[in-house]
């Protein structure tokens, strides 16, 4: 525990499974008054700061526990206490580290992912971090999409160069970065091995050589990047759609994280098409009147595109099986993040346990939609079970639901009463769609959708 950076947000004690057996509410981690521990605690953590980092290429990074051991290169963001957003893009730098680059769009999650002088995206002991930049969030998405495809003309053009200079360099390290297997942590990390003796050999051509030296500019661009198009629903359900919907539709291998707080909370609490029925906002002061945009399935109509429905308070495992995929998945792939956010007028110390009430509700349910071009299967998995409790229950404790059923008791109870409707329904159409077999389309980036390599076009 960061004694000086921590905001007092008490998640940690609301999630904290271990109870003790003698005293009544009695956990591991409890709230105590601050200036009674914080030298001793300032003491422990330099301790902590000291203990080395784990070799990413020994953990297994797609677990819970395994994902925890590593080092978050995102932190202490100076987002509001107990923001519902920033937990998710702590474990995406801890799952990915940094190899990740990210194309932020903007909104809350620029805001303090950016908020400059200062970063909360981070670097390791080796200085290496996140690659991090901001754009509009109504160009965020082809921002995001011409990174990777710089990053894949740049990648295609040093494998031609390798390819050329292989006489020099030597048959042996050029097969090897060519066939090189970066599907793992231990894969990448080996890679970079090869990469670093690639450059020292380089070093020594360079001043010769001006293909040894373009080379040597873009060699790093050998190891794999993982490219994250960020942002929240403002951007990615309104003023950002269309562009979202082309880098869907491209083919491309790039990741885009809806972080969903249902709302633009970054400009003072706007409704937006990710804005359920019957919740107050700015411009739907008398209730939303119109259901929820259904993001998930209108991307995963596509066939080739992975989606995924979080909530990290709900399932944390899913939460990281859907990660792990997402970014294994080799074209489009879109994570959609239940953000809890002070916007909905809820206690942000059970934001976490109000996720699970959400999904027990069927408010939020959990589902991960798998392509595989190679066979016929049942794409969509459900991930959370048939609702438990009624919407109604979940509603009644958050401020957005709760204030128009004390202005205007009826309108609340006819939008209740149809918000009940629109979750029985998507239920029933989710596990409809969950028993439907479907082969999915090979994405065809690159060359198959008009696009020539730069070491095609070179050869050529």
């Amino acid at each position: 525990m960061a004694p000086d950076d921590c905001t007092g947000c008490k998640i940690c004690v609301d999630v904290c499974p271990a109870v003790s057996k003698t005293e009544v509410r009695h956990k591991s981690i409890n709230m105590e008054d601050r200036d009674d521990h914080l030298d001793r605690e300032r003491e422990n953590f330099e301790f902590f700061k000291s203990i080395p980092e784990m070799d990413r290429s020994r953990v297994k990074v797609d677990s819970i526990k395994g994902s925890q051991m590593l080092q978050p290169l995102f932190e202490f963001s100076g987002a509001c206490s107990g923001c519902g957003e920033t937990p998710y893009l702590k474990l995406l730098s801890q799952m990915f580290g940094d190899r990740v680059m990210v194309a932020n769009a903007t909104g809350c999650s620029s805001i303090y992912g950016g908020n400059l002088p200062t970063t909360p995206w981070s670097v390791g002991a080796d200085g290496r971090g996140p690659a991090w930049s901001n754009s509009l969030f109504e160009d965020n998405a082809e921002f995001g999409l011409g990174m990777r495809l710089a990053l894949d003309a740049q990648g295609s053009r040093a494998r031609y160069l390798l390819k050329k200079l292989s006489s020099f360099l030597g048959e042996d390290l050029v097969t090897e970065i060519l066939s090189a297997d970066q599907t793992t942590e231990a894969g990448i990390a080996a890679q970079r091995d090869r990469v670093a003796g690639l450059k020292e050999e380089l070093a020594y051509m360079a001043e010769e050589d001006a293909e040894a030296q373009d080379l040597l500019a873009m060699a790093d661009d050998l190891v794999r990047k993982s490219v994250w198009i960020v942002g929240g629903d403002g951007w990615a359900y309104d003023i950002g759609f269309g562009g979202l919907d082309h880098v869907l539709a491209s083919g491309q291998d790039v990741n885009i994280l809806v972080l969903d707080t249902e709302v633009y909370s970054n400009t003072g609490g706007q409704a937006s098409k990710a804005t359920p029925r019957g919740a107050v906002a700015k411009f739907a002061s008398g209730g939303k009147a119109t259901g929820k945009k259904d993001l998930g399935m209108i991307a995963a109509a596509y066939g080739n595109v992975y989606v995924a429905q979080i909530a990290m308070g709900a399932d944390n495992a899913q939460t990281v099986k859907a990660f792990a995929e997402a970014e294994a998945h080799h074209g489009p792939s879109l994570i959609i993040a239940y953000s809890h956010c002070i916007a909905h007028g809820i206690d942000m110390a059970t934001g976490m346990s109000h996720q699970k009430e959400a999904v027990d509700s069927g408010y939020w349910p959990l589902f991960r939609f798998q392509p595989n071009p190679e066979a016929e299967h049942h794409p969509l998995h459900l991930d959370s079970k048939k609702p438990t409790i009624p919407l109604k229950e979940f509603a009644s404790k958050e401020a957005r639901f709760a204030m128009l059923a004390r202005t205007n008791p009826d309108q609340a109870a006819q939008l209740m009463g149809m918000a009940q409707k629109d979750i029985d329904e998507r239920w029933r159409l989710y596990e409809q769609t969950a028993g439907i077999e479907r082969s999915a389309q090979e994405n065809g980036a690159g060359a198959a959708n008009g696009q020539v390599t730069v070491e095609a076009a070179e050869e050529a």
